[in-house]
């Protein structure tokens, strides 16, 4: 009998396995995806410098100076914030960003803004940068800083969009980790960066920034670049800051359609053993909510924070929704913790209905967390969680 024109072969298995015929649905509770057999990973086009830290006096020596004579460093942080879907939100969140620096009292002023990724959709084009970075934050007056995210450094377009002809991170380099400042629009100069995995040494906290490339890994199969990068910079982060790890896929998160990057979440675990050092929190994008984790570490508990809804998601609809089972309407009183299937990785609160951003300030004795929502309706800027540690 002759074969079938149509179907001469079964599926390979392998391919099953990689979302040809679907995926697995994670357990009700469970923070990390099941591990890709098979990672896209798109090179870094450039070898990295020497250095790779830099003082935030580097950037800006005023701002420096005035955060060690407050006792304190203020910035703000969220990630996914590119708007190809119309910048609305992201203008909203902005404006609501440009308000605390206009309103904060004197010490209080947040020195910059750090974006966790995912700066311009959908393949971090140079030609958008204007449209969804500059225009939107034309009226920050402060510095902003980045790590690239996934739409950063991806080169695979969807669907009917035109071919990306820029190289993987073109934008992002010319954009943050220029070789010297220049006006990259009227109103802001580019960001001259190191590297797209970098560290910032600001008063009272050392921030580790590292490059998770399209499908959440550190480094190529048979390298290990960046993973010696942050070992060793954990090793070298002075003992009397506090310390942040951020990296755009989030190691944990209870969404219902990622879930946590194992891949990452086995690099952080490697390099916290190595190193000796565990840090004081890690902040992620990628997923677009808001979710506060707690993970037993010792005799502390230290914050694995997603904060991805920056301005992509557009709408209710486009937001990342929690695993049905777990979900708690809003307004039906104040939400628990929700325990995970991993031993002493508790959710101690999540939003996964409106956009928002993270106002943080750095001490000699804490970090404090602030996120603020900004609702689609337009109605007013409300603080959500704050937490210190």
């Amino acid at each position: 009998m002759a074969a079938h024109p149509h179907h001469v072969f079964p599926i390979p298995s392998h391919l099953t396995r990689i979302g040809a015929v679907g995926k697995v649905r994670r357990p009700d509770g469970d923070p990390v995806a099941e591990l890709k057999q098979i990672t896209r990973f798109e090179p870094i086009p450039n070898p990295a410098p020497q250095q790779l830290a830099v003082p935030y006096s580097v950037f800006d020596p005023a701002s420096s100076k005035a955060a060690e004579a407050a006792g304190k460093l203020v910035f703000h942080c969220v990630g996914d914030v590119g708007g190809i879907n119309g910048t609305g939100t992201q203008q909203a969140i902005a404006d609501a960003m440009e308000e605390q620096l206009k309103t904060a009292k004197t010490g209080e002023r947040p020195s910059f803004f750090y974006v966790l990724g995912d700066v311009v959709y959908y393949n971090g084009q140079q030609t958008l940068y204007k449209q969804e970075f500059y225009e939107p934050y034309q009226y920050y007056q402060a510095l902003i800083f980045a790590i690239p995210g996934n739409h950063d450094g991806d080169t695979n377009v969807r669907r009917g969009d035109p071919v990306d002809t820029e190289p993987s991170l073109f934008g992002f380099w010319q954009n943050f980790c220029d070789s010297a400042p220049q006006h990259a629009s009227p109103y802001r100069m580019s960001m001259t960066q190191p590297y797209p995995y970098w560290t910032l040494e600001a008063p009272f906290i050392t921030i580790v920034g590292l490059y998770s490339n399209v499908e959440g890994s550190l480094d190529a199969r048979g390298r290990s670049d960046q993973q010696f990068f942050l070992e060793s910079q954990l090793k070298a982060a002075a003992k009397d800051k506090k310390l942040l790890v951020t990296v755009h896929h989030p190691p944990y998160s209870l969404d219902s359609a990622h879930g946590g990057c194992p891949d990452i979440l086995n690099a952080l675990d490697r390099a916290f053993h190595a190193s000796g050092r565990t840090p004081d929190a890690v902040l992620s994008g990628h997923v677009h909510n808001y979710q506060r984790f707690s993970r037993d570490a010792g005799a502390n508990k230290v914050p694995y924070i997603v904060a991805g809804a920056g301005g992509y998601a557009h709408d209710p609809r486009s937001m990342h929704k929690l695993q049905k089972n777990l979900r708690t309407p809003q307004g039906k009183g104040k939400r628990k913790p929700i325990p995970t299937t991993v031993k002493g990785v508790v959710l101690e609160t999540y939003h996964d209905e409106e956009p928002g951003f993270l106002r943080i300030t750095a001490s000699k004795k804490s970090i404090d967390f602030e996120y603020y929502l900004v609702p689609f309706d337009g109605s007013a800027v409300t603080l959500f969680d704050s937490f210190s540690v």
